[in-house]
């Protein structure tokens, strides 16, 4: 099992596929390609972990605020509704492509706000997926509604699922518990936006930010795993995935936007020579820690005292 995984990472290392890289370090740790997701996907296979946000729809000629200015709302032809049932049907090619690129164990998180989450749930469940989370990014420092019409709008809605119900997800409870300081951490993450120092390179018009996705990558993958971002904007999905010690392949249709991810990969280069070297000396480890298939947990501890143990 060991030598298939290793032979497995020596191939992707090499080109995942047989389309030429738009960006390739050395070491073949940090890919990028430009172009379709739909069509660079199908030359993929076991991906451990897929991080995605995909479009929202918002380019509807609005405004919202930005550094205390009214400001388009347009962020390109990519973020624009060509109606809605257009929008699920490219939501449901997508995630299909990503299940099917998917490792059996793996896992899928999607980012989205209320134009977009409810049919990207709803095609997950229409396509097989097993829904594990729905978390909630709490922005701590979201801007403004400007029109005074709505209560302002300050979270996105994080899905993470498994492609079907007999994948063993990995999920790294103990970490996740130790980072919320002894107590089960919930699914309501508050978080502030990207700062300054995030887009110091050039900033994308929905970029994340990397601690939300640092979390993401330590909860639910191990040292060595494959990450990839179908939509990869200004790759914050491959600044952590690198960072933590796992590889990352990313994807996007615009030029700008990967020649974004380039210069922020070479500042970290500069800032963080440690980050990089990590993902190439971190074998993958096994065994995997993954979630068992029934839990008896409940069998030897009562259910009082389990909860009192683990609040």
């Amino acid at each position: 099992m060991k030598n298939n995984r290793i032979s497995r990472e020596r191939s992707i290392a090499k080109n995942p596929i047989k389309l030429k890289p738009y960006f390739r370090d050395a070491r073949g740790y940090f890919v990028l390609y430009h172009g379709d997701c739909l069509d660079i996907l199908q030359g993929l296979k076991d991906i451990d972990l897929i991080f995605a946000d995909p479009p929202y729809f918002l380019s509807n000629d609005g405004f919202t605020c930005h550094a205390g200015k009214q400001v388009s709302v347009n962020k390109g032809k990519w973020d624009k509704s060509r109606g809605v049932s257009w929008n699920h049907d490219f939501n449901r090619k997508w995630l299909s492509a990503c299940r099917n690129a998917l490792e059996a164990d793996g896992s899928l998180w999607v980012s989205g706000t209320q134009h977009a989450i409810y049919s990207i749930g709803f095609a997950m469940q229409e396509l097989g997926f097993k829904m594990l989370n729905s978390i909630v990014w709490f922005k701590t420092n979201a801007p403004p509604n400007l029109s005074c019409r709505y209560f302002t709008h300050s979270h996105e809605t994080i899905i993470w699922a498994a492609p079907d119900k007999k994948s063993r997800h990995v999920f790294n409870y103990k970490e996740m518990k130790a980072e919320n300081l002894g107590r089960q951490m919930r699914d309501v993450w508050s978080l502030t936006a990207p700062g300054p120092d995030e887009k110091k390179q050039g900033k994308h018009p929905t970029q994340k930010p990397l601690k939300l996705l640092e979390r993401i990558i330590r909860a639910s993958t191990q040292p060595g795993d494959l990450v990839l971002d179908p939509f990869t904007g200004s790759s914050t999905t491959g600044m952590a995935a690198v960072s933590l010690g796992r590889r990352f392949v990313g994807i996007d249709t615009e030029r700008k936007f990967l020649d974004l991810s380039i210069r922020r990969f070479e500042a970290m280069n500069i800032m963080r020579p440690d980050a990089c070297r990590n993902s190439i000396l971190i074998p993958p480890q096994k065994p995997r820690f993954k979630q068992p298939r029934k839990s008896t947990f409940f069998k030897s501890v009562k259910l009082s005292n389990s909860f009192r143990k683990h609040a």
